[in-house]
């Protein structure tokens, strides 16, 4: 996604690490199997996972995979210059300005929804119900002892909305001048400092409202966490309007001609956000490697990817 999620590995080009060749899977349109299938990795967890997923499946296919260090906004210079091949996890509320340029220039193509059901948007715990009766709908934050509870000597007579930290550039602020929400937006210190609040309350079932993003390791371990039904601001208007994005993957143009099977491959791969969290808690929090959790999981799980893997043989 963003800058402001799990932090795993420094953005810039460089080479992190390299696949294994599968020689005894055989599959039928592999083009130039023997050239390395370059993904790009980007600066937080769950990207890594899901580069590492489709790092998997294309092996098992029988490609060569590398690995590659790739800044967010980097990575499009690696796509432009053949050094990157693919970047599996694009949100597209963060694209920067070279991506449009190469979409429009047909070196960049987009091979469909990653199925992550991202969220980004105010959040509240369980408890918060109890204060603010009516949610999650938006207006349940309009009634002024809702406001009075979630108020802290800073904010009075406000309530309080723990916002992303203030470099995130959040737009939590204006929406509620927009709305009229009797609320003030505090931005938390840092990452840590907002996920630490978040922990504090839900173990002390306290009511909190915060700005908060799915998916997230802390959402493996908890269901206390529910999402408001934010207010019908202008999706034209990133800077005033808070939106779920769409995360897609996208190929470097002449993919498909290249590698028709690992095409086919990426066509219908999908990765659900339970799933992709689950793995960012055992590599963020219990500190597996990658390749460890990426392997358990896919042996858990043939039944999701299996049919693709052998589609893409066809």
């Amino acid at each position: 996604m963003r800058d402001f999620r799990s932090i795993c590995l420094t953005a810039g080009l460089g080479l992190a690490a390299l696949g294994g060749w599968n020689a005894n899977v055989q599959a039928a349109p592999l083009g130039e199997g023997a050239a390395p299938i370059k993904i790009a990795i980007n600066e937080w967890t769950g990207q890594n996972v899901t580069a590492h997923v489709a790092g998997h499946l294309l092996e098992k296919l029988g490609y060569h995979v590398q690995y590659v260090t790739a800044g967010s906004f980097p990575q499009w210079i690696g796509m432009e210059d053949g050094s990157l091949d693919m970047t599996p996890e694009l949100w597209t509320n963060n694209l920067g300005d070279i991506y449009p340029k190469l979409l429009a220039e047909k070196k960049v193509e987009p091979v469909g929804d990653l199925g992550l059901n991202a969220r980004d948007g105010w959040a509240y715990t369980s408890a918060t119900l109890a204060v603010c009766p009516g949610l999650p709908d938006w207006k349940a934050l309009l009634k002024p002892e809702c406001a009075a509870a979630l108020a802290t000597a800073e904010t009075l007579p406000n309530g309080r909305l723990v916002d992303y930290p203030a470099d995130w550039d959040t737009a939590s602020a204006k929406e509620i001048e927009d709305f009229k929400v009797p609320f003030t937006a505090v931005p938390a210190g840092s990452e840590g400092a907002l996920v630490a609040e978040l922990q504090s309350a839900l173990a002390a079932k306290q009511p909190l409202l915060l700005r908060f993003w799915a998916p997230h390791w802390l959402l493996a371990q908890t269901k206390e966490l529910n999402w408001v039904d934010m207010p019908p601001c202008n999706p034209k208007d990133g800077g005033r309007c808070i939106l779920p994005s769409p995360v897609i993957k996208v190929v470097r143009a002449g993919f498909g001609e290249k590698w028709p099977a690992a095409y086919a491959l990426m066509k219908q791969y999908q990765l659900a956000a339970d799933d992709q969290q689950k793995m960012m808690f055992e590599i963020d929090q219990n500190h597996k490697p990658i390749d460890d959790v990426v392997g358990q999981w896919l042996e858990a799980n043939s039944a999701k990817w299996s049919g693709w893997v052998e589609d893409a043989k066809k």
